[in-house]
């Protein structure tokens, strides 16, 4: 007794009806279905190659760790608090930072810029050095100061490794005040040849400068304070270290990893794909609205039909599960068939790169990630929006 109305239900979805219209109407609703999910599929992949390509372009910047103070810009590092931070077999690497913002001036163009003061070991060890597109991963030219500079930001203000002119650095001075009659005397200056051009992506072309930590320090007028510490842990080692280095360093200083550092960039990222998911959901609801008509149709179809089986003594209840059932199925047909041309369609793009990027990007094809979370969410929610579609006309059986 309780299979009939699967059974019915099966009947009534793969047979032909009386009326053609409901036919068609059924049609276009696992035809909308499968679009819609299909859809859904697609886009949350492109969402997912995209993102994945942002995450390894900030991994290739961006340290492990980041150690910064609670509160103010600058700290002066404790031999004694890092001491074992450095023989920590775990970590490959740490490395002094003194980063501001900062007014930049070549030949009559001028610029603000995040410049980072780096050290040796970071001059020799860091993974930017890979991202050299013109002239060299150099910061001394004999006795001056050489910088390594974003594309972007070397294009804007007209910054070239061939060319001999220094520009400058400026930033106020920070033991005197500031002069109301002559503002310019109040800025301290430092100056620098262009050593190298890195392209990352659009953040760091457009924003960043590396110098040697001794010309920031000089520009700062520091001794020995520091923005940061960048670590870098060894592979396997990347989440677990965090809650260990906080202990180490204490209240006064705060560990970021690598989602804390560019938390705004992350955040942006999940927003635009729940943004996105929630427009195409909307999309399969006004789509789902044909499974509705086409229910309600062949309700009334079969009124004899009902009749019979009341005869038959089946109660109400019975008749609504049938009814519900084959809406429902219809729905889950439709999820069925564009799950399988979704994650075919993706992973024809994978393996194939069908569909190309427009312009000069950094990958010939648009990137796609599949994730199997994404198809999870994406049939639950299809299939609850199938189940309330076939639900409210078959309630007023």
């Amino acid at each position: 007794m309780t299979q009939l109305p699967f059974i019915f239900a099966v009947r009534y979805l793969f047979s032909r009806k009386s009326h053609n219209v409901i036919n068609m109407i059924s049609s276009i609703g696992v035809a909308g279905m499968a679009i819609g999910t299909a859809a859904l599929v697609i886009i949350l992949s492109v969402f997912n190659g995209f993102n994945s390509l942002v995450g390894q372009s900030l991994e290739a910047s961006d340290p492990d760790f980041v150690i910064r103070p609670a509160s103010g810009k600058f700290f002066v590092p404790d031999s004694a608090v890092f001491a074992p931070i450095l023989d920590d077999s775990r970590i490959q690497r740490l490395s002094s930072v003194l980063e501001e913002q900062v007014f930049l001036s070549y030949e009559g163009r001028q610029s603000l810029a995040r410049v980072k003061g780096i050290d040796e070991a970071a001059q020799e060890e860091s993974p930017l050095k890979e991202s050299i597109i013109d002239g060299a991963w150099i910061f001394h030219r004999g006795a001056m100061s050489a910088a390594v500079a974003g594309a972007a930001l070397a294009h804007s203000i007209g910054l070239n490794p061939r060319f001999v002119t220094p520009f400058e650095i400026y930033y106020p001075s920070r033991k005197e005040n500031i002069s109301l009659a002559n503002p310019q005397a109040s800025l301290r200056k430092v100056k620098a040849l262009t050593g190298g051009v890195i392209s990352v992506n659009s953040e760091i072309d457009s924003k960043l400068m590396l110098v040697p930590i001794e010309a920031m320090r000089e520009l700062l007028e520091l001794e020995t304070e520091v923005s940061s510490l960048e670590i870098w842990a060894a592979p396997g080692y990347g989440e677990s270290l965090e809650k260990e280095l906080q202990a180490m360093i204490g209240p006064e200083l705060k560990v970021l990893n690598r989602f804390r550092q560019e938390e705004s960039i992350y955040k942006m990222m999940r927003y635009e794909k729940l943004a996105i998911s929630l427009i195409l959901i909307f999309v399969v609801i006004i789509i789902a609205f044909n499974i509705y008509s086409s229910l309600k149709m062949l309700i009334i179809e079969k009124e004899a039909d009902m009749g019979t089986l009341r005869a038959m003594g089946a109660p109400d209840g019975m008749i609504r599960r049938i009814f519900l059932l084959e809406g429902w199925m219809v729905s889950l047909l439709g999820m069925v068939i564009g799950l399988i041309i979704g994650v075919c369609v993706v992973l024809a793009q994978q393996r194939f790169g069908i569909i190309a990027m427009p312009g000069n990007f950094v990958v010939d094809a648009y990137p796609v990630s599949l994730k199997i979370t994404d198809l999870l969410w994406i049939a639950a929610g299809v299939s609850v929006i199938g189940y309330l579609m076939a639900l409210l006309p078959s309630r007023k059986i």
